[in-house]
C-alpha cells in the first residue's frame, strides 16, 4: 500500500478528517513511520535488532567506557519504554552489551557496550548518516530547521 499524497491520501480516508489538529498528529505519524521504516528495516535484516536495541547501543556507546544505570538508560531513549532491562538482556544475549552490579550501591546495575557492540556501531555509521540525509534530502536546510523548531514546540507542549 502506497503510503504517499496527502493524509486521507495515505490512508484512504473517503470522509473529511474532523480538524487541522487530527489531520497534523496524523501527518505527524505517518512521516515517523515513513522515516523508521528503513532503519527497522536495516537493522532487522541484518543484525536481528530492533530500532529500540540500536538505540540503546547508541546510548551506551555516547556514555563511554564507565557506561549507565539501566535506569538512565530508559531516561535517554527516544522511544520510551517500559522494558528497559529485557532491552538489555536481549543485547547482553547478543554479547553486544555487558551489566556489572555498582560496587558502591549493590542496588544499581551499570551497562556499558561491549567491544562487539562498538564495531557493530561502527560498521553502520556511515549508512546510518546516509539514511538520515536521505530521510530529509526532500527539504532545504531553512525547511529542515523550521521542521526542528515546529516538533520541538509540540514536543515541549505536551505534559
Amino acid at each position: 500500500m502506497s503510503r504517499k499524497g496527502t493524509v486521507q491520501e495515505a490512508i484512504r480516508q473517503q470522509r473529511p478528517l474532523r480538524s487541522a489538529s487530527q489531520e497534523a498528529l496524523l501527518a505527524l505519524m505517518l512521516a515517523a513511520e515513513a522515516v523508521r521504516a528503513p532503519f527497522e528495516a536495516r537493522f532487522a535484516e541484518e543484525e536481528g535488532l530492533t530500532l529500540q536495541q540500536y538505540n540503546v547501543l547508541r546510548i551506551l556507546r555516547g556514555a563511554g567506557p564507565a557506561g549507565l544505570p539501566t535506569l538512565d538508560i530508559g531516561e535517554r531513549m527516544i522511544e520510551r519504554t517500559p522494558g528497559v532491562t529485557r532491552l538489555v538482556d536481549r543485547l547482553i544475549e547478543k554479547k553486544l552489551v555487558q551489566r556489572e552490579r555498582s560496587a558502591e550501591d549493590r542496588r544499581q546495575v551499570w551497562c556499558s557496550v561491549t567491544a562487539r557492540g562498538r564495531q557493530l556501531l561502527a560498521r553502520h555509521d556511515d549508512e546510518v548518516n546516509e539514511l538520515e540525509e536521505q530521510a530529509f534530502d526532500c527539504l532545504e536546510s531553512e525547511e529542515l530547521r523550521h521542521l526542528i523548531e515546529l516538533a520541538n514546540k509540540v514536543r515541549n507542549h505536551q505534559p
